[in-house]
């Protein structure tokens, strides 16, 4: 059976939604990881969730950065282990050096609350594979979720195929209209090079079953389902 660890810090407020899906919908064996721990309990996958870790003082993710959990994610990521940052979740990935790039306020200062369209940029990947849809309906909740990276390296992550989600109308057109939070290239998610690491700011959690209006955040948990029991986590 697969075993999925969900990251528990101070001020984490998705981590028992994170939980409910891993284990009740998905049916993976499924533990909470406390930050200060560095046992990741024999995990095939972690979920860093959303919320606000150590109530985002100095900046979103920061200080979460430097838990001692996080050391053994890093290995475990090094090692090809499957991770997902959702929404603080990525921006505690950033601030690791996990990923690149940084989240800054969104364009018009204002908390976001809303369900939103993202694209499928890959179908070949641990995260998307199950991905039936091209399009996936998706909330967001966050202040602090404009994804920005200098030119330069903007450039090398689109060149390497890193950006998995952008944000985009429900057929799939990329416009500035649909891109609620002013990220760059409308990117609302990213793989590290490797791909076996996602960082996202819409809530897959949050729309794994249709009474919450949407499953298709389902789709990425079937993902990683797929790719792990091919590798033999079963």
């Amino acid at each position: 059976m697969i075993k999925c660890g969900v990251v528990i810090f101070p001020g984490s407020n998705c981590d028992h939604d994170a939980y409910h899906v891993s284990k009740h919908v998905m049916d993976f064996e499924t533990v909470f990881l406390w930050h200060k721990d560095e046992d990741l309990k024999g995990c095939d996958f972690i979920i860093i969730p959303g919320g606000f870790s150590y109530g985002d003082y100095l900046r979103c993710g920061a200080i979460a950065s430097f838990s001692p959990i996080m050391k053994s994610i890093k290995k475990f990521a090094m090692d090809g282990g499957i991770v997902i940052g959702i929404c603080n979740g990525f921006q505690i990935l950033l601030e690791s050096s996990l990923l690149p790039g940084a989240l800054i306020k969104n364009k018009n200062l204002k908390f976001i609350c809303k369900f939103v369209d993202i694209r499928v940029e890959k179908q070949d990947t641990p995260f998307t594979n199950s991905c039936t849809k091209k399009v996936l309906r998706i909330p967001i909740a966050h202040h602090d979720g404009c994804y920005y990276l200098e030119q330069s390296e903007l450039d090398e992550l689109e060149k390497n195929g890193q950006v998995l989600f952008r944000y985009s109308t429900p057929d799939g057109e990329i416009t500035e209209e649909a891109n609620p939070n002013g990220s760059l290239n409308n990117i609302a998610g990213i793989t590290n090079r490797e791909g076996n690491v996602l960082g996202m700011m819409p809530h897959p959690e949050r729309a794994s079953e249709l009474i919450l209006g949407s499953f298709d955040g389902k789709m990425i948990f079937n993902s990683v389902y797929n790719f792990l029991k091919k590798k033999g986590n079963n």
